[in-house]
């Protein structure tokens, strides 16, 4: 997988690696981070709470479960470096 540019904001990171890996038909990646201020894991420059919408034909015959860490599996790298929390909504598209 080609690495992503480092100075790229997470959410865009996010989007084009879920881009790239699951062919959505449809996507949205929100920053909550803002949400979150003063609670664990968070941090004053952001980037650490989003929430993904997903809907791709990759999800069709999984279950929920199997669903979100296809979606964990795929943002590894980014919830090992600063993505403290990762809320997900998956919509299995046809």
């Amino acid at each position: 997988m080609k690495k992503i540019h480092s100075k790229m904001p997470m959410r865009e990171k996010i989007e084009k690696k879920l881009k790239t890996a699951l062919d959505p038909q449809s996507l949205e990646v929100i920053d909550e981070s803002h949400l979150h201020q003063g609670h664990s894991g968070s941090k004053s420059s952001g980037e650490t709470h989003y929430f993904v919408r997903i809907g791709s034909a990759v999800f069709k015959n999984m279950n929920r479960i199997q669903q979100h860490r296809k979606v964990y599996e795929v943002l590894e790298r980014e919830l090992q470096s600063g993505v403290h929390a990762l809320r997900i909504e998956v919509i299995a598209e046809a």
